[in-house]
């Protein structure tokens, strides 16, 4: 299988080096040349496997060889294995046809841990053959950095910088960032958003000089990896509720749509999904997109949800790059004009395929909050924020006798305060052993939202030599 660039002036690659890729050469996103489909029996014989079996039918076809089907199970074996319930990500059963995906049972208790932990094992298993090391740079905008570092921490050819906005995530999540103690692990509060961290981490990507020399590398969902990880658990739900006999929807709390865009990906596989609901908080440019065809960028408003408080949505490119018929030369117009100007229009055909796929729907901090506690009041489980917006979502787009999955991609422990006031004083408890990371020393650098500051500060600690940069 090949991989092909969103903006077509990037080579073609393999499943090996996309996953050591990340973002293309031309500023664009790998996506693969032909989607592999997986038969409706295949789909219905997933129902009741353990999870790992069901991640290596789905995952070999993308991999394509280019990691052993042996390596690749053992990798499977030992990441899921890292996860507090056997399920991985087990349903659980709200009320007829409603139903949670539970994706925070890893050990940063949100979804990314999902992917993560077998990208790091990808990452290992392809620089150990290679005899080299690799510098990871990503942003995150809470869970992504802390699911990197615990997947990548200790790792000897690996060093890990992580970009998170200064007092824009929660106190737990800064301090599973900022408290490993490993060497290798370099988190960094950058004074800006969300937003201002995605564009350091592109603009590095896009300065080939340094990207060659300290041979970077990315682990946000712009790394093809990353999604083929994360379309694993739309099988295994849909499977367990009927599949392929019956259709799905699935509600997606979303920022940076990479897990709804594995959700597409599943659907282009040929799992049957009646609907894909993009659920937002009031940062809600995807939801106005839909609407009015139109991707405007606005100001960043800070929510109890802040791994959604997001106005640019790199995966999303990759919806735009199908909805314009792979027609790269168009998305190369589009990006320069979301450069220039904050904004684009999206043409007629194109905005109909990409509603033909997705809904969308926003939810405000009232109807968030509200969505926490109804939940809990009526079945004793405790949403996170984020769970909350997909919640509060959800409830427009059911429909009868079509079950209804809300992802729920962290755990209400990550987000004390937020759940503590939506509820009226439930205080949500962290699973055993997660506290002690409140008292824990934090360590983390503090820089400008400037490129050169951060590339400045990775020269000075990564340690890829030159003469391993050469030969990679």
């Amino acid at each position: 299988m090949e991989y092909v660039s969103t903006r077509g002036l990037a080579p073609r690659l393999r499943f090996r080096d996309v996953l050591m890729t990340g973002l293309a050469r031309d500023g664009g996103l790998y996506v693969p040349a032909d989607w592999p489909e997986l038969s409706g029996a295949a789909t219905a014989g997933f129902a009741g496997r353990p999870y790992g079996d069901v991640a290596f039918d789905v995952i070999a076809p993308f991999v394509d060889g280019e990691i052993p089907d042996d390596a690749l199970r053992d990798m499977i074996r030992a990441a899921y294995a890292t996860f507090a319930n056997p399920a991985v990500a087990p349903l659980r059963e709200l009320a007829p046809d409603r139903y949670l995906l539970e994706l925070f049972h890893g050990p940063t208790l949100a979804f990314k841990d999902v992917a993560m932990q077998l990208l790091a094992r990808m990452m290992d298993h392809v620089l150990a053959a290679r005899g080299t090391r690799m510098t990871v740079v990503g942003a995150t905008s809470g869970d992504t950095g802390a699911a990197a570092i615990e997947a990548f921490r200790d790792r000897v050819n690996v060093d890990v910088f992580i970009l998170f906005p200064e007092n824009r995530v929660s106190d737990f999540q800064r301090r599973q960032m900022t408290t490993t103690g490993a060497d290798n692990v370099h988190p960094i509060a950058v004074k800006g958003t969300f937003d201002d961290c995605q564009a350091i981490v592109k603009a590095i990507f896009g300065n080939a000089e340094f990207r060659d020399a300290y041979a970077v590398s990315g682990v946000n969902s712009i790394n093809f990896a990353r999604i083929v990880g994360q379309i694993v658990y739309y099988f295994t739900a849909a499977a367990a509720l009927g599949a392929p006999d019956r259709a799905v929807s699935f509600t997606v709390p979303t920022g940076n749509f990479g897990d709804i865009y594995a959700g597409y990906a599943a659907k282009r596989m040929g799992l049957p999904i009646a609907e894909l609901v993009i659920a937002t908080n009031v940062n809600d440019i995807l939801a106005r997109t839909l609407a009015t065809g139109r991707y405007d960028l606005r100001d960043v408003t800070p929510t109890t949800s802040p791994s959604m408080d997001i106005q640019i949505s790199s995966n999303f490119e990759r919806i735009l790059f199908e909805a314009y018929d792979r027609d790269a030369a168009a998305i190369r117009g589009l990006m320069q004009g979301l450069a220039e100007t904050g904004a684009f229009d999206i043409a007629p055909h194109a905005l109909a395929a990409i509603r033909a796929d997705f809904a969308a729907g926003r939810a405000d901090e009232t109807s968030v909050a509200s969505a926490i506690a109804g939940t809990y009041a009526a079945t004793g489980f405790l949403p996170d924020p984020h769970t909350g917006v997909a919640l509060a979502v959800a409830g427009d787009f059911a429909e009868p006798g079509v079950p209804m999955v809300t992802l729920s991609t962290a755990h209400a422990g990550k987000f004390p305060a937020a759940v503590t006031a939506a509820t009226g004083g439930i205080a949500p408890i962290l699973p055993a052993g997660f506290a002690e990371i409140l008292t824990r020393t934090e360590a983390f650098a503090t820089l400008a939202a400037d490129r050169r500051a951060v590339e400045a500060y990775i020269a000075e600690r990564s340690r890829v030599s030159a003469a391993e940069s050469l030969t990679r």
